[in-house]
């Protein structure tokens, strides 16, 4: 063989192999996204109709992991359950209520009696609030009244907010309030709580966002049978959002996600079987929500009743010991 043939050979041979590796060489493979259409939620309150957006999230790669994503300091933590000392009529009592006698003629309420909600109104307190403290229980529906009836209410010279802290590692939320006046900050209960999927192209490792934000006035309760649409198809709305809404209003400084869409609610109900709805706590301490932040039906029950009329802050951090209220109890 001619050495000019054996040139052309190992040419044709070469350009070959470099063409096969081409056409096998493979691409960096991208994580597969999709968008999803927040649908506001229509829900039935008090004969009114409210929109709502749920919190939606992107689809991600990541699987479903009930595994905290962070592991928790070894830090001492505050404990505390001082709820009933805000409905007790009788001592301990906190010093932001007062008991009140009900009489349906009083001097702020003139040309018609007072009501159970004008009270609520005056004093700035919820009706679902008096209704605990009235009926001596958790019973928030039962609002009737008769002349000398006592009941509690926040103190109008009171001058407070309430303040949330949410720990993402520990799936636990601490509920204070503020005296604006001394700077003092009261631990009243500590709740567990359900958090967002674990997400690692988040930058809070989850889909529930990190950060500082207030609570909105936007708020809403679910009774069975009330429909409206959520992600397009018509769905009983306690079934995904329990019997509470309250949702995030706005950020109060670096936070991770926006406002919109996030709140505060219960855990669903679902069928146990003949058509009875239960509600559903298997989701309380793991991360199985769209991002949200979900609590027991009793517990969101009893949050709503006390916050929804005063300013109120909620904190999420990945861990207790870097929020702003760490070690509270001496002075802020």
């Amino acid at each position: 063989m001619t050495l000019p043939k054996l040139l052309a050979i190992v040419s044709i041979l070469l350009f070959g192999a470099i063409g096969i590796a081409a056409i096998f060489k493979t691409k960096p493979t991208q994580p597969e996204t999709g968008a999803v259409v927040q649908v506001p939620l229509e829900v039935e309150l008090d004969q009114e109709i409210q929109a709502v957006v749920p919190a939606l999230a992107t689809p991600s790669p990541v699987a479903v992991s009930s595994v905290s994503p962070i592991v928790a300091s070894s830090i001492d933590l505050p404990d505390a359950n001082r709820i009933e000392e805000l409905f007790n009529r009788n001592d301990p009592k906190l010093p932001i209520v007062e008991t009140i006698t009900y009489k349906s003629h009083v001097p702020w309420q003139k040309g018609r009696p007072a009501w159970l909600s004008d009270y609520a109104s005056h004093y700035n307190t919820s009706r679902h609030f008096i209704a605990r403290s009235l009926n001596g229980k958790p019973d928030y529906l039962k609002q009737d009244l008769a002349e000398g009836d006592r009941f509690n209410v926040f103190k109008k010279d009171k001058n407070f907010q309430f303040y949330l802290v949410v720990d993402t590692s520990r799936c636990k939320m601490w509920f204070y309030y503020i005296d604006l006046d001394d700077k003092q900050a009261t631990l009243l209960k500590t709740y567990q709580v359900g958090l967002g999927r674990l997400d690692s192209t988040k930058a809070s490792g989850l889909l529930t966002p990190l950060g500082k934000y207030s609570l909105g006035d936007r708020i809403a309760v679910y009774k069975p049978k009330v429909m409206g649409m959520h992600q397009g198809k018509k769905i009983e709305v306690i079934t995904v959002f329990g019997t509470r809404w309250i949702p995030f209003e706005k950020e109060l400084g670096p936070c991770t996600a926006p406002a919109k869409g996030f709140g505060i609610h219960g855990t669903p109900w679902h069928d146990k079987g003949q058509g009875i709805l239960a509600d559903d706590t298997s989701s309380i301490g793991k991360y199985e929500s769209d991002g949200c932040i979900r609590l027991a039906t009793p517990d969101i029950e009893e949050l709503f009743a006390i916050i929804i009329t005063k300013p109120t802050t909620i904190e999420i951090v990945p861990d207790f010991s870097e929020s702003t209220l760490a070690g509270a109890g001496a002075g802020l």
